[in-house]
């Protein structure tokens, strides 16, 4: 059960359908999707709107020890939205991007160390080493689907999101309805945090904004004739 509950449009599957893809299941591979092994809970807000809040479930895969990559989703249920995906990776990946790059990107420290970013299920005792390291990484996200505003599909431009840095900005009410849900608390999980770091070299001044909204934006260009495109053949 999620924060946000939106019908999809459409009609329902049908049997034909719930054939195929068992038939599918048993013949093809799913190697991208298999290498998932972890489900983080969140928040994330909008880049150019912070009282926009939803609730964010991470699906992740590690690339290797230095990335990871997530496809987020409205809820943790079958019928769970899949709403956008996350970037996430190391002080020395993010200090290595260009200074531009650099706002699109927010820092996990005060989600970690908050409690407010958990592994649903998982023991804290158990989650713990690897927040540590979490609390130490930046992430780039962008959400496609506003459920949030009861969109039934995926709608408008990609949404650049945000996590928060500090008490006071998410709101309340969705962190009483997940800590419920979940029978947890982010103070209690908050005060056997506190022994976790951030990163080595301090929150760099450009992630998160830097305190600036920011939003993704379409316009026109000019697009080349085909006939001055070079071709390749083989």
């Amino acid at each position: 059960m999620a924060s946000t509950h939106v019908n999809v449009s459409g009609k329902p599957a049908e049997t034909s359908t719930a054939l195929l893809e068992t038939a599918a299941a048993a013949i093809q591979g799913f190697d991208p999707i298999n290498k998932i092994h972890q489900h983080l809970c969140a928040f994330h807000f909008y880049g150019d709107d912070m009282t926009r809040q939803v609730e964010a479930h991470h699906f992740c895969s590690h690339q290797n020890e230095e990335m990871r990559q997530c496809l987020i989703y409205d809820g943790e249920g079958p019928r769970a939205k899949l709403i956008g995906v996350e970037y996430i990776v190391s002080e020395a990946l993010f200090l290595a991007l260009p200074d531009d790059e650099k706002p699109l990107w927010h820092s996990h420290e005060y989600e970690v160390k908050s409690g407010m970013l958990f592994m649903p299920q998982v023991p804290g005792a158990v989650q713990r080493p690897d927040m540590e390291q979490v609390c130490k990484t930046y992430g780039k996200t962008y959400h496609f689907w506003q459920v949030d505003r009861g969109d039934e599909l995926p709608l408008s431009l990609p949404q650049l999101m945000m996590a928060f840095t500090r008490d006071g900005q998410l709101r309340q009410e969705l962190a009483k309805d997940i800590e419920r849900r979940y029978e947890i608390s982010f103070e209690e999980e908050r005060e056997k945090r506190r022994y976790m770091a951030g990163p080595d070299h301090g929150i760099h001044p450009l992630a998160n904004g830097p305190g600036k909204g920011r939003r993704l934006a379409l316009r026109e260009v000019d697009v080349p004739p085909v006939g001055s495109v070079p071709r390749a053949f083989i």
